[in-house]
């Protein structure tokens, strides 16, 4: 082999080696970011019973941060799914696009409405975690994971479900590239969303600061 061709090894290696590593550290903080969400009532119900103002907001902010910087960090490492390269070529969990999609969603409530003050948000943020972690779980752990024990699952008649769950398992999934392209559709059309909803407040607030500053320069107080 050529130092190029061994260059190239090492670096396609190394790729796949990470992106595989990522793909299966990710149930782990899916599961966290549903475990730290679903523990506000505790978190609440303990706050109840502290008695220095400082240490309930010490308490509180530390488990926001923790809480919405989990599901940040889960959505930036997600990303790799919306690469084609990546996606189809490692041959990685067949929904995880959507997972992706889903979870931005979350994020995307979370940014637009008080999830903590409004149940009805809140709600809504859990369901879509909720789903969000099965799309991407169930084809990770049967799908990727059980993909070299064809033998064990055929002896219960599913020797099929590896290659089912997986992007591409020796033969490329056929659902693979609509699954991707929606993803990366309904990706774009939320941020789209967003940007558009935070170029709108923008305007509003502009807006609003002018109205109160009438020609001589002197500021009206509101």
């Amino acid at each position: 082999m050529t130092p190029d061709q061994i260059t190239s090894s090492f670096v396609q290696g190394g790729e796949g080696w990470l992106v595989l590593s990522i793909a299966a550290i990710l149930p782990i903080l899916w599961g966290f970011t549903l475990v730290v969400h679903f523990s506000r009532p505790y978190v609440i119900r303990f706050l109840q019973t502290l008695t220095l103002r400082f240490g309930g907001d010490v308490w509180w902010l530390s488990y926001v941060l923790m809480r919405d910087g989990l599901m940040i960090l889960t959505l930036a490492l997600s990303l790799i799914f919306l690469m084609p390269n990546l996606y189809i070529g490692l041959g990685l969990p067949l929904t995880a696009p959507l997972a992706s999609v889903v979870l931005f969603w979350a994020l995307v409530i979370k940014l637009t409405r008080d999830a903590d003050d409004d149940p009805q948000a809140f709600r809504l943020v859990s369901i879509l975690l909720v789903i969000g972690s099965v799309l991407y779980i169930v084809p990770q752990i049967y799908g990727l994971e059980a993909g070299g024990e064809t033998d064990i699952w055929s002896t219960f008649g599913l020797g099929w479900l590896p290659g089912v769950l997986s992007a591409n398992q020796g033969w490329m999934n056929p659902a693979a590239w609509p699954i991707l392209i929606i993803s990366l559709v309904l990706f774009g059309l939320t941020g789209g969303y967003l940007f558009t909803r935070f170029m709108l407040q923008l305007r509003r607030d502009a807006s609003s600061s002018s109205e109160r500053i009438p020609a001589n320069g002197e500021v009206v107080p509101s």
